[in-house]
């Protein structure tokens, strides 16, 4: 059993929403166990920046416009993605037309672009150094967050420790946007696509080390991923598996599959689990929820599968737990229970 340092990353400045910055402490105040050795705090001190949409000037037949563009082109990628043998050119068509869509979308709204991002990049400057020197120390980091922005410090910190590892990415979201891509300027959408290098640009201005192969990347539970990720992933060659994955092959044979495709090659596996994979009537505290997840019974196997792959896991997270949206402490108590199983057996 290795010694754990708990490293409580309370942010929520990655999403538009309040709330989850306070999730940590509530999760870890009681936790207790011999191999605990450290217990950190990295607090966000900056108010967040807002956008007031309520008195936007954007013409309403214009956003309709877009609307019905994005419908379509949300379309055209379930039919790519299903397609196997779809041609490179069908992707840089299809990525080449949605980006021009989005930069024509932010443009209606400036003030949405990267917000946030001089705070972000000093809280997770922080958080890096200190994953990173409990790496140094041979402990395991269990990050606490916070939302899912929170792991480009982790992963990172991690990654430039063992130098080369595989990711798996346990959310209902893809987080695989580049700035290009995002239309709301919320920076949780862009986390996946930074550890990975695929958004080159921004975030990670505090890492001087090697990054994550998409081929070694898998997120698991994947369903409310926006048209314009999807390209992206399928150009960066990420994998996916999503919820209906689950249901049909059962969470060990997905578990098995993502763990020998994230450690083929590599020194181990980060993890990073977003509570949102889970179904909101199970779980209903987080700051975005969708529908659909996994239920309370396939959450504990996945959890329990987890563990299986503990010599190989070299770092984890934990995030998006938001106290403010949950309902008699249900996710609250889910999420108590997933990092009292991953302290006994990392």
């Amino acid at each position: 059993m290795r010694n754990i340092s708990i490293i409580n990353a309370c942010t929520d400045l990655g999403v538009n929403v309040d709330g989850a910055a306070t999730g940590p402490q509530i999760l870890t105040n009681e936790l207790k166990a011999n191999n605990i050795s450290n217990n950190y705090l990295v607090k966000k001190d900056d108010k967040k920046e807002t956008v007031d949409f309520k008195n936007s000037s954007t013409n309403k037949e214009t956003i309709d416009d877009f609307v019905k563009e994005f419908n379509s082109l949300l379309l055209q990628m379930h039919e790519a993605h299903f397609e196997q043998d779809m041609y490179n050119e069908q992707i840089n068509l299809y990525n080449k037309k949605m980006q021009n869509l989005v930069l024509a979308v932010k443009a209606l709204d400036s003030k949405c672009e990267k917000r946030n991002l001089t705070a972000i990049d000093e809280f997770n400057k922080e958080l890096y150094q200190i994953v990173y020197g409990c790496l140094v120390k041979n402990e395991f980091p269990l990050t606490v967050g916070g939302d899912h922005i929170i792991a480009i410090a982790s992963t990172l910190a991690s990654i430039k420790h063992y130098k080369n590892l595989g990711l798996i990415w346990f959310d209902s979201h893809g987080d695989f946007n580049t700035y290009p891509t995002s239309v709301t300027g919320n920076l949780h959408g862009l986390p996946l696509a930074v550890a990975t290098h695929y958004e080159k640009s921004i975030l990670a201005p505090f890492h001087d080390g090697p990054f994550y192969n998409p081929k070694n990347t898998v997120i698991v539970g994947g369903r409310d991923i926006d048209p314009w990720e999807w390209g992206n992933i399928i150009d960066a060659g990420v994998t996916v598996f999503s919820t209906k994955d689950i249901n049909e092959q059962g969470v060990q044979a997905i578990c098995k599959k993502a763990f020998e495709i994230a450690s083929n090659g590599t020194n181990g596996v980060h993890i990073s689990f977003d509570l949102d994979l889970i179904d909101p009537e199970v779980a209903p505290g987080v700051s975005v929820p969708a529908a659909n997840g996994i239920n309370l019974e396939q959450t504990y196997s996945l959890v329990d599968e987890i563990v299986k792959y503990a010599n190989i896991i070299k770092s984890a997270d934990l995030v998006e737990f938001n106290p403010k949206f949950d309902k008699d402490h249900r996710t609250e108590n889910i999420a108590k229970n997933i990092l009292s199983k991953w302290i006994q057996c990392f």
